[in-house]
Order: structure tokens, then C-alpha cells, then sequence
């Protein structure tokens, strides 16, 4: 199963935050599971730190790339079908970073790891 972390997801697992669902923790931890990190995540990140609402993970806008690399997840870059398809979603969702994560993991035929129910919204395959 091919996983892309919401960035909620994410911060939780880097904090070992009781948060995270036995379910999703176990797809991540499952070596034959591909995780993937989303680009939009970073954005997000950088975004809340830089505004005061993201604390927990001191450098984390600083050491991203290297936090990520080092739980061996992979980077997943914004490319143009993604911005095309969140960006063509008919459903009435102001947050882009939701918009991306749901066409990145529907362009990329990924799970989304989040518990956010809005994304069945948007038709996403999710793990919670």
C-alpha cells in the first residue's frame, strides 16, 4: 500500500503523538509500505510556524528535508496535474492544502493517512 501522509500525520508520527491511530501507525511502520510526503505539507508547516500556530517539533521548517529523509519517507513534489486536478475540485473547500493532498493521492493512486473526515469529501481513499 502506497501512503501519503496528511500533515497532521505526519507531525504525530515525528512526535510519537498517542494521536496517530494503531491503524496508521502500522501502514507507516510496514517496510513494504512506500510513504510519501507531500510538498504541500512542507508549505503548510513553514505556514504555521511562521504565523505562531505550530509548536512540538523545534526546526522542524529548518530540518524538514532532513526529518523526512530520515524516516525514509519520500518526498512528493507539486506538479502541474496535481495543481490542475485540486484546483478543479467542484466541492466548496477553502483549504488548499486539503485540495492538494486529495489530488495528489487521487493523481498518484496514494492512501491518504489522515483523520480528517473531509477528504471523503473529495472521493479520497483514506487510512485512519
Amino acid at each position: 500500500m502506497r501512503l501519503l501522509l496528511d500533515t497532521h500525520a505526519l507531525l504525530w508520527w515525528l512526535t510519537d503523538d498517542d494521536r496517530l491511530s494503531e491503524a496508521a501507525r502500522a501502514a507507516i511502520s510496514q517496510e513494504s509500505n512506500p510513504v510519501f510526503v507531500s510538498a504541500a505539507s512542507a508549505w503548510e508547516i513553514a505556514t504555521k510556524a511562521r504565523i505562531g500556530k505550530l509548536s512540538g517539533v523545534p526546526g522542524l521548517v529548518e530540518r524538514f528535508a532532513e526529518l523526512v529523509a530520515a524516516e525514509g519517507f519520500t518526498p512528493l513534489p507539486i506538479a502541474q496535474s496535481h495543481a490542475l486536478r485540486a484546483g478543479g475540485y467542484a466541492l466548496a473547500h477553502r483549504d488548499p492544502f486539503d485540495r492538494m493532498l486529495a489530488a495528489q493521492s487521487e493523481v498518484e493512486a496514494l492512501v491518504l493517512v489522515t483523520r480528517d473526515p473531509v477528504f471523503a469529501d473529495f472521493g479520497s481513499v483514506t487510512l485512519w
